[in-house]
């Protein structure tokens, strides 16, 4: 038998024991049990495993119910009479003792009979939220389910949107020590099988102790994304948002533990989109996926341009007369710019570690208080702080918080370079930014597609939001083998 992975069970106590310590972890439970006559060996961490279903599948098992002559049996085949006595749907057999191992490891009730036959019971219940709607990504109207840490409820949460048989989720075992469990979900006979090849590779190459950061690790390690600012990957933790990439030929990667799921192949554009759009009629969408694209335009150029016209009044048209600060302070411009933008940074930064409570009260001291006081003292200009928020404002119109980010930073490389040379540094600075977008190509694809290179009806589609009877075509960027949606 292909199952026989020990040879009695004083052979299986030994190797548990020799794995997880005798009485050296509270949450490892090894007990001897009967089925019937047939003595057995249990195994579980108990964190991880239903514990009323364990009672009421084993229970019953232990009494005879009236078969004497069945305490008494001789039994000649183990692995037969397991079956017929314990037959669990959820019951699937190692074929060693690594693959048993990490079962139990996994939440699985491992089982060992007498000779040495091992089995895995499927009664994992990992502990977790409930899939509650996400904080990042609300929307007015729509489903309010979100994804959580339990990869097996994060599957469930997408095959109850995709009803196909042809929807995958292919189970891989990432880095020695954690053994993280990674799914990448597709739809077979859609999706681009150069991509799937090129993400299995990645997967196997990774050669690590842990993804202690889960997601974030992993995509580091599928695009070794060194220091880059900008995002490769888009994440979600909407299932609706992931079910309609998968429509459009996308691949979405689930990582235990984590309640974001990454999407990939993806463009910029893509992490410029929101669920609003599509719960809203076309032209509603369109009018808010424009005031989005402005949004993001306006964070890498404002503080720039305002600071280009305020330093060279012979730029400075006579309709715009107001631009420009009317107080002097005795800190130059470009370092109250400077000021105002870190002080920004620190101020999302205490946001992010401030208890809830408290996060009204510092924001009232964070930006009355202490940015009223900073114009009287002759600190800052009022505009300066005018413009700093206006440009806070745009940030975070940005759907995607990766990308808003870089763009704070793009913004800051623009200004300096303004700052250094003038209207040359900026058109310089605009230069290098917009060479670096063309020269990134996570997973072959064009950072900046549909724009670089250009794709006429896919550019338009990407500005506007077109009627759903009318978006009949999956991106051609993932490389769909059909591309017609209808």
């Amino acid at each position: 038998m292909t199952n026989k992975i020990f040879t009695s069970i004083d052979d299986a106590k030994e190797f548990l024991y020799s794995k997880f310590g005798k009485d050296e972890s509270f949450d490892v439970c090894i007990k001897d049990l009967h089925v019937y006559s047939l003595p057995i060996l249990c195994v579980y961490i108990s964190g991880l495993v239903d514990g009323n279903t364990i009672t009421e599948q084993l229970t019953p098992l232990f009494h005879d119910y009236g078969k004497t002559d069945e305490w008494e049996k001789e039994i000649e085949d183990e692995d037969k009479y397991f079956d017929d006595h314990f037959n669990f749907y959820g019951k699937s057999e190692p074929k060693d003792r690594d693959e048993f191992l990490l079962g139990v490891l996994s939440g699985q009730v491992g089982i060992i009979t007498k000779s040495g036959f091992g089995y895995v019971l499927e009664l994992r219940s990992y502990p977790g939220r409930q899939p509650d709607e996400p904080d990042n990504e609300k929307v007015i109207r729509g489903s309010r389910d979100g994804f959580a840490e339990n990869i097996m409820l994060n599957t469930a949460l997408i095959r109850r949107r995709i009803r196909t048989a042809d929807l995958r989720f292919e189970l891989h075992k990432v880095t020695a020590i954690g053994q993280t469990d990674v799914a990448i979900a597709y739809i077979n006979g859609l999706t681009n099988e150069k991509n799937l090849k090129w993400l299995k590779k990645r997967l196997s190459e990774i050669n690590h102790d842990g993804l202690t950061m889960s997601d974030k690790s992993l995509e580091e390690w599928l695009f070794k994304q060194k220091f880059h600012p900008l995002p490769f990957v888009r994440y979600s933790e909407r299932p609706d948002i992931v079910s309609a990439h998968l429509l459009e030929g996308h691949i979405a990667i689930i990582v235990d533990t984590s309640p974001s799921v990454i999407i990939v192949p993806i463009s910029m554009f893509h992490l410029l989109q929101h669920a609003e759009e599509y719960r809203q009629s076309p032209f509603i969408g369109t009018t808010m996926r424009f005031l989005r694209y402005f949004a993001a335009f306006f964070t890498l150029t404002l503080l720039p341009i305002w600071y280009l016209l305020a330093t060279h009044e012979e730029f400075l048209p006579a309709a715009l007369d107001f631009i420009g600060a009317k107080e002097k302070s005795s800190i130059p411009l470009f370092l109250q710019i400077i000021i105002a933008h870190l002080g920004l940074e620190y101020l999302r930064i205490a946001a992010i570690h401030t208890p809830t409570p408290l996060s009204t009260a510092m924001g009232l001291v964070a930006g009355i208080i202490i940015g009223q006081i900073a114009i009287d003292v002759g600190l800052f200009s009022p505009e300066v702080i005018l413009y700093t928020a206006v440009t806070a404002i745009f940030s975070f119109s940005i759907p995607t918080f990766e990308l808003s980010v870089a763009l704070k930073y793009f913004q800051f490389f623009i200004l300096i370079m303004t700052a250094l040379a003038g209207v040359n540094g900026f058109f310089i600075s605009i230069f290098i930014l917009f060479s670096y977008l063309c020269s990134l190509k996570p997973m072959k694809v064009p950072y900046l597609w549909p724009l670089i290179p250009f794709f006429p009806k896919a550019f338009s589609r990407v500005f506007i939001r077109f009627p759903m009877a009318d978006d009949a075509i999956r991106p051609y960027i993932v490389g769909a083998k059909q591309r017609d949606r209808s």
